[in-house]
């Protein structure tokens, strides 16, 4: 791993920072008031780091540290107002690093842009009420998982705007709680949480379910192999656990304490969006979201326990 990249508000406002490896030197990639903290997607080769500011989407080349402007949107929002699911403006970059998927906002309505980022060129390929939490499926670059609405989120859709379909409906009589996706590399299975009875998964081309760990997986991702994932747990805090996704037992091993503050009581209950979205306070950067680096070596996760949000990392041994 060459670099680290990561947000921090060190100067007062969100700004990309790349941490040398070798080195231990952090270097500013931007310095701009309008950046989305959010949006920002470093490429899979290591060369560039793709963000939206404004009603543009960027990408900074982290030779030069140049950054040129890709596509500008002129929409009326990049995201939606709040905190959480579609607020939040993420965007993904296919494993190819060809194609980039940006949301943003037509009037009252979410938009969903695929942009090719050696020409810029885009197409909008689906305009619906919402479109959050944009994941390529890094098996193939013509297909991604994106969430609906917060009682209807797991929909994919192929890269030429064909195949929209819903991949999993929520079982409305169990209230069931979906969220947090996640694709598991070299399976073609698209991993969610069943909050708070574990991860399930489904696999994009037979519709196939089943469980892959049954703890109180909160934020959980895989390792770039498929063979591990990790994820922190909240009500009760049992720390940062991995486990394989691959034997449907996928018994948790605790990597670490983050010792993070995790806000948002609304996960201390039921599903609460059954009627419709609803205000929560759940700042971002009192969660964990641990993610593993490429080699698969290291988990970086986030914890505010020293007063304020900071990176930390832990080094995987033999597992």
């Amino acid at each position: 791993m060459q670099r680290l990249i990561f947000v921090s508000y060190r100067t007062g406002t969100p700004q990309i920072f790349a941490e040398e490896r070798t080195t231990g030197e952090l270097r500013q990639l931007t310095d701009r008031p309008d950046l989305a903290e959010w949006s920002v997607h470093p490429s899979r080769d290591g060369k560039a780091v793709y963000f939206t500011a404004g009603t543009s989407g960027w990408k900074v080349d982290l030779e030069t540290l140049e950054a040129h402007e890709l596509v500008n949107f002129a929409a009326t929002a990049m995201r939606e107002e709040g905190m959480v699911a579609a607020a939040m403006g993420t965007t993904a970059l296919s494993h190819d690093n060809r194609w980039w998927a940006v949301r943003f906002n037509i009037g009252k309505e979410s938009a969903l842009a695929i942009i090719d980022t050696d020409t810029g060129g885009h197409d909008i390929i689906l305009r619906r009420e919402s479109i959050g939490h944009l994941q390529f499926c890094p098996d193939d670059s013509n297909l991604l998982y994106y969430a609906g609405p917060l009682t209807d989120r797991v929909w994919v859709i192929h890269r030429d705007g064909t195949g929209n379909r819903r991949l999993y409906a929520r079982n409305v009589e169990k209230n069931e709680w979906i969220t947090h996706e996640t694709w598991i590399p070299g399976t073609r299975e698209l991993a969610f949480v069943d909050w708070p009875r574990g991860v399930r998964c489904i696999n994009a081309d037979t519709g196939i379910d089943r469980q892959v760990t049954t703890f109180n997986a909160w934020h959980a991702i895989s390792n770039s192999a498929g063979t591990l994932m990790v994820a922190d747990t909240n009500f009760p805090d049992i720390g940062i656990q991995i486990f394989d996704p691959r034997d449907g037992i996928g018994e948790p091993q605790t990597l670490c304490y983050p010792n993070a503050s995790s806000i948002g009581e609304h996960w201390n209950g039921p599903f609460p969006y059954a009627a419709g979205p609803i205000q929560v306070y759940a700042p971002q950067h009192t969660h964990p979201h641990p993610s593993f680096s490429p080699d698969g070596k290291h988990v970086v996760f986030t914890s505010d326990r020293s007063g304020y949000a900071q990176i930390y990392e832990a080094i995987l041994g033999d597992t």
